[in-house]
């Protein structure tokens, strides 16, 4: 990992933050992941530790989807970023007052919402820890225990996507089913979904993902048969909020709005022009944990249904997204926090608990988890993290 170093500790009483690592971790998944935008054959993890003058040291995570296939940040960009620019605003501040922290980072670093939310899990992680709280009880305190959560369906393969889903559905895994579509003609994706869901019948829920490939003639078209063919939802399936707007309430099948949310501004204007029927929230598109709270805020005056999106992050992201989900006074359409189960290694000392179709928000202080370092060492893409000098 590499390490910026404070100058020497002031005499306040409050903890100050001393020092801040970055490491990339790379890690193979289960099986190749299709996406319209690219195909993953591995994830990369960009993990954060905030160290404090009390001895408290807090993680992050920041993760995206095919490196810079899906938007402007890469794992490798956020740890520059942090590495050069956030770790020395962050140098000697004050450890217990986060948002003047992260207004300090927001004032002299543009965009990186990916690398923001990295740094912000780390800080609230830190705290919960401090206090013996958890991170939910440090954003107004969680609502719930356990996240429905559905898992994506990505070979690409009809046959092999249904055995997949049965499986799932024999470990009482998952019954929400998402495919990742827009690859192939718009007649080709809706006969692999209507296959699936023919398949799976009432016993599970089918939904698709198009990530912006299709055309707003093409998404007409492919939400008509697509609700003909069962499915209940459609993710983003085209680039912009304004065919959304024009796409909305057309078609017998709910839209969700995902690519275009990017943090509170976005979605006042999504929920303003009445674009969306959902909000897929991701905790790193809305710049961190408290700027998701500030979307679901938005989306709930407005009416607009909530889902608990994934960037496939790690153990560490997925669950600094279920401790800010356990939070929203509504989730209408469950969460996709599957990221781990992607992943054939392990890198936190105690796996998450995936159980009757749901995930377990832990209980412990901060972010619930730790990590196990030796693993994390073996599998970051630099080698054993540098001694602090």
């Amino acid at each position: 990992m590499n390490q910026i170093l404070t100058p020497a500790r002031s005499l306040s009483a409050a903890p100050v933050i001393e020092r801040v690592e970055t490491v990339l971790v790379d890690l193979p998944t289960i099986r190749p992941h299709k996406l319209s935008v690219a195909t993953m054959n591995g994830q990369t993890l960009m993990l954060v530790k905030i160290h404090c003058s009390d001895g408290v040291t807090g993680i992050g995570e920041g993760t995206t989807i095919g490196g810079l296939a899906y938007g402007a940040e890469s794992p490798e960009g956020m740890k520059l970023a942090v590495d050069t620019y956030f770790a020395p605003l962050l140098a000697g501040q004050d450890a217990t007052r986060i948002a003047p922290a992260m207004d300090r980072i927001g004032k002299m670093v543009k965009d990186n919402r990916f690398a923001k939310c990295a740094v912000e899990t780390a800080l609230l992680d830190a705290q919960g820890k401090r206090l013996g709280l958890p991170v939910s009880e440090l954003l107004g305190g969680r609502r719930r225990e356990r996240l429905p959560v559905a898992w994506t369906l990505a070979s690409g393969d009809t046959g092999r996507d249904i055995d997949e889903a049965e499986r799932m559905l024999d470990l009482r895994r998952h019954r929400i089913f998402k495919l990742k579509i827009g690859a192939r003609p718009v007649a080709e994706d809706v006969a692999h979904v209507a296959a699936i869901k023919r398949a799976l019948g009432e016993r599970a829920a089918v939904r698709v993902d198009v990530n912006m490939a299709w055309s707003e003639t093409d998404a007409a078209r492919g939400m008509a048969a697509l609700a003909d063919a069962g499915c209940e939802l459609v993710e983003q399936p085209v680039g912009s909020a304004a065919a959304l707007g024009r796409l909305v309430r057309r078609f017998p099948v709910a839209l969700m709005a995902d690519e275009s949310l990017t943090g509170p501004e976005s979605a006042f204007a999504i929920a303003r022009d009445n674009a969306a029927d959902v909000f897929a929230i991701k905790i790193e598109q809305s710049g961190g944990l408290t700027g998701a709270q500030r979307v679901a805020a938005i989306a709930d005056a407005a009416g607009i249904g909530l889902y608990g999106g994934t960037m496939l992050e790690g153990g560490v992201g997925t669950i600094a997204s279920a401790q800010v989900f356990a939070t929203f006074a509504n989730l209408q359409w469950g969460t996709e926090l599957f990221g781990p189960l992607l992943l054939t290694e392990e890198i936190l000392r105690t796996p998450l608990d995936y159980s009757d179709f749901e995930l377990t928000v832990p209980s412990g202080p901060g972010l619930g988890i730790e990590l196990d370092d030796e693993r994390v060492r073996f599998f970051a893409r630099d080698g054993f993290a540098r001694k602090p000098r």
